[in-house]
């Protein structure tokens, strides 16, 4: 509608200018001339002048709309020719005007051009009669229906808005959700366990259960800290100082050993690079969440992790001997139906994609492999090609 206004702007300049031309060629200089022309100037500077209003400036709308009508009726009475700027001024008063007052003004605009034509006829034909109201009908028709179709495009639009807020506070939500599981929940299950083996062993052997009291002190000093950078940035703790993917991993291998989990072994293979901090994210809880449900669920004796950088992806392969479960039956609404599907979703968002092979009896293997998404060059830091296992991994 913006650049439809300033067409009919421009048009009706054009009309003016163009109906002054008519009336100097047709009657040169005669004594209405002058008139004719300080009424033509007069409509221009007014229609310009009301150009500059701004559009939620209703009152001072109607009433410059009110004085360029008042100049132009007075022109076409002296002038009928000037009748040509109808058209332009209907569409003003539509766009100006409430309902109710655009009604009157097309009114009162298709009568003075009915006058104005008989005025300037030679004979007298229907048309005179019939074609101002039908192309006053047909401009109004039209107007309107542009009107509509702008009010529900807005709307659209609007509700459009609605919904990607909406669809972006579930998205977040959900992605809260998956934090919060892959720190919290992991963490208190861990301690959990630590003081469950704590009580088993009070009586009998106290050295033990002061050693896993001690485990579980170090495991809620880690989540306090996780927590804090949960609510900072919602970052790994084990990324934290920019280890790199391969020293995050280790720090999340060496985390497992303190919680009286079954023997794990990390090996990095390929040319260690630098990645993008959401690709090292995702990895990372990938690692933390498969570790925390070989701890609770698979009764595993070894767990084998390997970081494998690939030429054009990363690859991260978690292995157990553990009792193994079938994937196609894994219960979703509780910690241990949510942590799959959580993975499956958090590596998505960086392209990723999960593969899980496990039967009862048979351990499981997780593999997760993520697109290269490395920082500039400028920002890498290649490292020479390595087979050997990440400092504080045992081979």
């Amino acid at each position: 509608m913006r650049h439809a206004g300033l067409v009919i702007h421009a048009g009706f300049l054009l009309l003016l200018a163009a109906s002054l031309a008519r009336y100097t060629v047709r009657h040169g200089t005669d004594g209405r001339a002058p008139w004719v022309l300080a009424l033509a100037l007069l409509l221009a500077v007014l229609y310009l002048a009301g150009l500059a209003l701004p559009e939620d400036a209703a009152p001072a709308r109607a009433a410059w709309l009110t004085a360029v009508l008042a100049t132009w009726l007075a022109l076409v009475t002296v002038a009928p020719s000037f009748a040509w700027c109808a058209v332009p001024l209907l569409y003003t008063g539509l766009r100006v005007l409430s309902t109710r007052a655009a009604i009157g003004t097309v009114l009162l605009l298709t009568t003075a051009v009915v006058i104005a034509q008989y005025r300037l006829a030679d004979t007298i034909d229907p048309s005179l009669f019939l074609g101002p109201p039908a192309v006053a009908a047909i401009a109004t028709a039209v107007f309107t229906r542009m009107r509509s179709d702008e009010r529900r495009l807005r709307e659209t639009v609007a509700e459009l808005a609605v919904s990607e807020r909406r669809a972006g506070v579930l998205a977040e939500r959900e992605r809260l959700s998956r934090e919060i599981h892959d720190t919290i929940a992991q963490g208190t299950s861990s301690l959990r366990m630590l003081l469950q083996a704590a009580d088993r062993s009070w009586d009998a052997d106290p050295v033990a259960a002061r050693a896993h009291v001690h485990r579980a002190e170090q495991v809620a000093a880690l989540g306090v800290e996780e927590i804090r950078r949960f609510v900072r940035d919602l970052a790994p703790a084990e990324l934290a100082d920019d280890p790199g993917l391969a020293g995050g991993l280790a720090r999340v291998v060496e985390r497992f050993r303190t919680q009286d989990g079954p023997d794990v072994t990390l090996a990095v293979d390929g040319r260690i690079r630098a990645l993008a901090e959401p690709v090292q994210a995702a990895l990372t809880r990938t690692a933390q969440g498969a570790l925390a449900n070989v701890r609770e669920h698979a009764r595993a004796r070894a767990v084998h992790v390997t970081l494998t950088y690939l030429p054009d992806r990363v690859a991260l392969d978690i292995r157990d001997d553990g009792v193994g479960f079938d994937p196609g039956r894994t219960r979703v609404g509780d910690l241990r139906g949510y942590g799959l599907p959580s993975l499956r979703r958090r590596l998505a968002e960086v392209g990723g994609e999960l593969t899980v092979e496990s039967a009862p009896g048979e351990g499981t293997a997780l593999a997760a492999t993520v697109p290269d998404a490395a920082p500039p060059p400028a920002a890498a830091a290649d490292t020479e090609p390595s087979s050997r296992p990440s400092p504080g991994a045992t081979p």
